[in-house]
């Protein structure tokens, strides 16, 4: 619920606290954010836009997806790395910040409030879309759009773990956000992730030097502290590679026509690899 995180939250306009009055946020400067009747509030700045958000069709899906728990074991070992990381560095006060940057449907996010149940979470991301799921995706989660590549409204150092599952990544804001010892734990596709689907129907790829590239851009910001590896494998029917393919970047770039064609000539149903890496960075 919102409530939960309320206190957590900074207007995007100038940093200031923010509070509840009847069905809005507001600030002491008097910037007004009014909360959506599905259970979010927009803390986007006037000139923003959502154009790069996940659309419906996206985020029903990765909805379809994920409720088939096609993706189980990542969520898995996300839960584990995330006890773990507050197990070795427990907050100051019971009732600590999860944040998601780039929640999506609040599916991860949810998975490691179960295993954290004294955390509230705050499900971040730019589609109205994924956050109205994501805002019912457990009780102790508020949703809040916004866009990750701008100043996060979020209260400096108010996080004790901050999660980053598919999604971009703003080193300076995860790091002013987590508090000092607080961990980012971001998953990430290997080059070996959905490789046959990559192959058989023309889809995006993920670069082989991903893993370094991550970690170079988030070295000014943040240490490593540890990395395991997720790698199992999926049989997947004929719709569920469709979802698959329309829930991530390659539905903004794949001719429908000439993936019909390819899909119809894979087996039904078809082994694919699902292999990412789940890294923790600590402040």
């Amino acid at each position: 619920m919102l409530q939960d995180i309320e206190r957590y939250l900074a207007c995007p306009l100038c940093a200031q606290a923010l509070t509840r009055q009847d069905r809005s946020l507001r600030c002491p400067a008097g910037h007004s954010f009014d909360l959506a009747k599905q259970g979010y509030v927009s803390l986007l700045a006037g000139d923003a836009h959502t154009g790069t958000g996940d659309t419906a069709e996206m985020v029903a899906a990765r909805a379809d997806f994920l409720a088939a728990g096609h993706y189980r074991p990542i969520a898995d070992a996300l839960a584990e790395a995330a006890a773990g990381a507050v197990a070795a560095a427990p907050a100051d006060e019971p009732g600590g910040l999860v944040a998601d940057l780039g929640a999506g449907t609040g599916h991860y996010l949810a998975h490691v409030l179960d295993a954290l149940p004294d955390r509230v979470g705050a499900a971040l991301d730019i589609s109205k879309y994924a956050l109205r799921r994501a805002a019912k995706a457990h009780p102790r989660i508020g949703a809040v759009v916004c866009d990750a590549w701008r100043p996060l409204p979020l209260r400096e150092a108010s996080a004790e773990l901050m999660l980053n599952v598919f999604a971009p990544r703003n080193g300076p804001e995860i790091r002013r956000v987590l508090r000092p010892g607080g961990t980012l734990l971001l998953v990430s596709p290997t080059a070996r992730h959905l490789r046959e689907l990559v192959d058989a129907l023309g889809l995006l790829s993920v670069d082989e030097e991903k893993q370094r590239r991550i970690d170079e851009k988030l070295g000014p910001y943040l240490t490593p502290a540890g990395r395991r590896e997720v790698e199992f494998t999926l049989r997947l029917g004929a719709q569920d590679v469709r979802t698959v393919v329309g829930m991530g970047p390659s539905a903004w770039h794949t001719d429908p026509e000439r993936l019909g064609a390819a899909l119809a000539a894979l087996p039904d149903p078809v082994e694919v690899t699902a292999s990412v890496t789940v890294a923790a960075y600590r402040r």
